[in-house]
């Protein structure tokens, strides 16, 4: 049996706030020295399925360079396989934007049939797990299946946030609802759906005629196969996954990956996480610092007296003396400049902060948030939550000091982002 993965890569991520102003949210850097799509995309390789289509939509440009030819993925390697990207176009046809994930499948199924595959793997391109989908294969074959779509519990004050599924006692799906107010159970769907193929085309192309239709797997294309008695299976996954959507999610998946015991396990030699990187020189630490529970990558340069603390540093951080960083997320190539302190915050690529700074406060729910290319005035306080958008400088601040909730913006014009 031949299976194509179709991985879905078109979301705005607006709840991600600074980090999506000039990315799609899978290209969203991830764990120091990944991104978000790396994890599906490994999955794939350490699944040996290689071959893979990514349909992506909102803002692809940094996701089309991290991918390229698929080559850290080892997806070049076969002229038959291989990783493809596709994003909407213009036809003679009536063709627009995804109305959602059922259509942009719909939108490219001339593309997802060109391969002449049996099963289709349906993937979200946002979600942080290790995954054997073989496994899975392997399960959907035995329940001879039209549809399997993988299911984890969640605790049930989060299951509002996702479809429920309820099943049988072979595991048979026996009703699917998105996304309800008060859920029943908190069995809930993953966003990993493996499809026969002509189940598959049939399903999208009725439902790309029902004007009432959102055009969305969830909504509405499982919710009608189940209702139509097709063999829908779920198969359970007790792993780790999470599906880091939000500000909070993605700095909680960070902070789980440098705890004591991390639910994921990155030096994992027999299921490698991918991904394309740049080549920088070790990592060089000054007298007296301090580091405790963090992950510090490649070309980062820790200063003097510096203290990083339960934090993530992607490659070329600059810290600078007496800085310290706890509990926070420090992406490529940002300078912490001498005596700031950064707690629970999130700094995108190439923020540079003023010296003798504080940044955020731990024990907050709610995270500070400094967008890409941003530079920030000497002596700054930003209260918890405080939002930095991207491209800002110091001539943007009223005030050096920044409140809850708070938002400053590039003023100059014209403003592109």
């Amino acid at each position: 049996m031949k299976t194509r993965a179709v991985i879905l890569a078109g979301g705005e991520g607006s709840r991600l706030s600074v980090l999506t102003t000039k990315r799609t949210k899978p290209a969203v850097p991830f764990g120091g020295k990944y991104r978000i799509i790396d994890f599906p995309l490994s999955n794939c390789t350490n699944s040996n399925i290689f071959d893979v289509m990514i349909i992506a939509q909102y803002r692809p440009h940094s996701l089309i360079e991290h991918i390229g030819s698929g080559g850290p993925w080892d997806m070049n390697r076969e002229l038959d396989a291989g990783v493809r990207l596709y994003t909407p176009y213009v036809t003679r046809e009536n063709t627009n934007w995804f109305l959602g994930t059922a259509d942009a499948v719909q939108q490219n199924m001339t593309f997802v049939k060109s391969t002449n595959p049996d099963l289709i793997l349906i993937l979200s391109g946002d979600h942080i797990y290790e995954m054997n989908y073989d496994a899975m294969i392997q399960f959907h074959l035995d329940q001879k299946a039209d549809v399997t779509l993988a299911t984890f519990r969640v605790p049930i004050e989060e299951a509002s946030r996702f479809g429920i599924v309820a099943t049988d006692e072979n595991y048979r799906v026996t009703s699917f609802i998105e996304k309800p107010e008060n859920p029943p159970s908190n069995l809930v769907n993953m966003g990993v759906y493996l499809f026969n193929y002509d189940v598959l085309s049939k399903s999208l192309w009725e439902d790309s005629q029902d004007p009432d239709s959102k055009r969305d797997f969830g909504k509405n294309v499982l919710p009608k196969l189940v209702a139509d008695g097709a063999r829908v299976f779920s198969y359970p996954f007790s792993g780790y996954w999470i599906d880091v959507g939000t500000i909070n999610s993605y700095w909680q998946a960070h902070m789980d990956l440098v705890s004591e015991n991390p639910p994921i396990d990155l030096n994992d030699r027999s299921w490698i996480i991918h991904t394309r990187t740049e080549e920088q020189p070790p990592v060089k630490f000054g007298k007296n610092s301090n580091i405790y529970k963090s992950m510090i990558t490649d070309g980062c340069v820790i200063g003097e007296n510096a203290t990083i603390e339960q934090s993530i540093l992607s490659p070329g951080v600059i810290v600078e003396e007496g800085a310290t960083i706890r509990q926070s997320i420090i992406l490529t190539d940002c300078v912490i400049q001498a005596g700031t302190v950064v707690e629970k915050a999130i700094l995108d690529k190439r923020v540079k902060t003023g010296k003798n700074s504080i940044i955020g406060k731990l024990n907050q729910e709610i995270i500070t948030a400094i967008g890409k290319n941003s530079t920030l005035p000497d002596n700054a306080l930003l209260h918890p939550g405080a939002k930095i958008n991207v491209d800002v400088t110091p001539q943007d601040f009223p005030s050096k000091e920044v409140q809850t909730g708070q938002e400053i913006l590039n003023t100059r014009l014209p403003y592109e982002i």
